[in-house]
């Protein structure tokens, strides 16, 4: 979809008015269909509520103009979100084009580059193997106009174009199904994506993982004919030598529980247990786009968890690259095996200070939080605090979970170093206990749980049913308040 910002409303299929809460006269008054309009809001007891809409056509001298009144409800940034992804689920099927006018509302700059932003995040879809979708159902908005934004909107447009290019990728990546997107295509398809931005890429195969001990991630990868890989992106925006930051995702292209095998039904719905992986490759996608000034790495650790004889197995014990053993109860609990390599690995390779993991990690989570807020884990206050901030900035909410011994006794082995389950009760936070011992001493580092973030059974702000791109709005966030001063 593309967005174009002028000085005046051009003529399109709709126009579209924004109404702040309790200005509904001020912002219609010298419109033409005044009484039109004001009779529909009264009608549907509108009265500029944030993502509240309002239809109707009216005269035109001899033509007849489709308007929408849409809701800012209190002109602060989110509010904004809601009202532009309500004009694309009125309009997305069913117009070609609409002009927005902001003349009357006077957002921030913020505020009205997140409402273009939120008007094509709203409208991404994947309709690609829908081979008879009915064409009302095919969505035609394809040109969006917005006049009278303020001051400094063009440079806060393309901070805000750069993210929603990686939620595309992430929404994409997230939704594909599996037998699409696995490992080695992952690599393939984020390869051709940021192609020509600037990022270095690496990939490890089995061979080249399997030399560096790396035997926790190619446990999980064992079981699939699918090869394991480890894929990092590099971004340098503040010039030569480490990044500050690592970004690391788990990356299960699909996991059926392996041998501990899963139930049969819902498992369609872990073709999304790379949601982790996606967020951390879109994030780096919006940072290089943008060109931020930091260094960072985004590391994937990518795998398919299946249950075939070569399949690691409930009693197995794996030595990780840290050296450390993993005695493995649960096949299931493959996550954390994961990413306890490509900690390690990023920690050996490109010793950052701050490490922040995302993961689909426990079911827990979603039993914990739902899908409201994503669990945050973390062994440093002050990191702590800046990613709850960068969660509420950026809509994508964080709600903290405490760390202990006590917790972390849970998963000692009376065989091995550790195993990788703990008992049922505090599920989520013995998943994080287990990371956490793979962290360096003096390194921050946060691990987020988003189990029950990455996928939506109903439309949000800025997205419809399905994949949420969930993270990279987070992570852009944190990466400019924390590491671009």
């Amino acid at each position: 979809m593309k967005i174009e910002f002028a000085a005046l409303p051009s003529v399109t299929d709709a126009l579209v008015l924004p109404v702040a809460k309790g200005t509904l006269d001020a912002a219609i008054d010298g419109r033409a269909g005044k009484p039109t309009l004001a009779a529909a809001a009264s009608s549907a007891k509108f009265d500029g509520e944030a993502g509240g809409l309002v239809e109707a056509f009216v005269g035109d001298g001899d033509a007849v103009q489709r308007t929408l009144l849409v809701g800012v409800g209190d002109n602060n940034d989110a509010d904004w979100e809601k009202a532009g992804g309500a004009v694309t689920a009125r309009l997305l099927t069913n117009a070609k084009s609409a002009s927005v006018d902001l003349s009357g509302a006077k957002p921030s700059p913020a505020a009205a580059a997140g409402f273009a932003g939120a008007i094509v995040q709203r409208g991404w879809r994947i309709d690609t193997y829908r081979t008879k979708l009915p064409e009302k159902q095919k969505p035609q908005l394809a040109e969006v106009t917005i006049a009278g934004a303020p001051d400094g909107t063009d440079a806060a447009w393309v901070d805000q174009d750069a993210v929603t290019t990686g939620l595309d990728l992430t929404r994409t990546l997230v939704s594909e199904p599996p037998n699409v997107i696995y490992p080695a295509s992952f690599v393939d398809r984020v390869k051709a994506s940021v192609e020509g931005l600037g990022l270095e890429i690496t990939v490890l195969g089995p061979d080249e993982m399997g030399k560096l001990g790396m035997g926790a991630l190619l446990g999980v990868a064992q079981g699939s004919a699918r090869e394991g890989r480890l894929l990092a992106l590099k971004w340098s925006g503040k010039g030569a030598g480490d990044p500050d930051l690592a970004l690391v995702g788990k990356g299960v292209t699909f996991d059926t529980g392996g041998i501990s095998l899963k139930p049969g039904a819902g498992m369609e719905d872990m073709k999304w247990d790379m949601g982790g992986a996606g967020a951390v490759v879109g994030a780096m996608k919006a940072l290089a786009t943008r060109k931020a000034k930091a260094n960072v790495i985004g590391v994937c650790g990518l795998v398919e968890n299946m249950p075939d004889g070569n399949a690691i197995r409930p009693g197995d014990i794996l030595t990780s690259m840290s050296g450390q053993t993993i005695e493995v109860l649960n096949t299931d609990a493959e996550g954390r095996l994961v990413l306890c390599d490509c900690v390690t690995w990023v920690q050996k390779t490109h010793h950052p200070k701050v490490i922040v993991d995302l993961a689909t990690l426990t079911g827990a989570m979603i039993i914990s939080l739902g899908s409201e807020h994503g669990g945050l884990f973390s062994n440093d206050d002050g990191l702590a605090d800046e990613l709850l901030a960068a969660g509420k900035a950026s809509g994508d909410l964080l709600w903290r979970f405490p760390m202990s011994d006590a917790y972390n006794k849970l998963i000692d082995s009376p065989i091995a170093d550790m195993k990788n389950v703990g008992p049922r009760g505090a599920g989520s936070i013995t998943a994080a206990q287990f990371i956490g011992r793979f962290v360096d001493p003096g390194v921050k580092w946060a691990h987020l749980d988003i189990a029950g973030m990455v996928w939506a059974d109903k439309p949000g702000a800025s997205h419809d049913k399905g994949a949420t791109g969930y993270g990279v709005r987070l992570l852009d966030r944190f990466v400019a308040d924390n590491f671009e001063k």
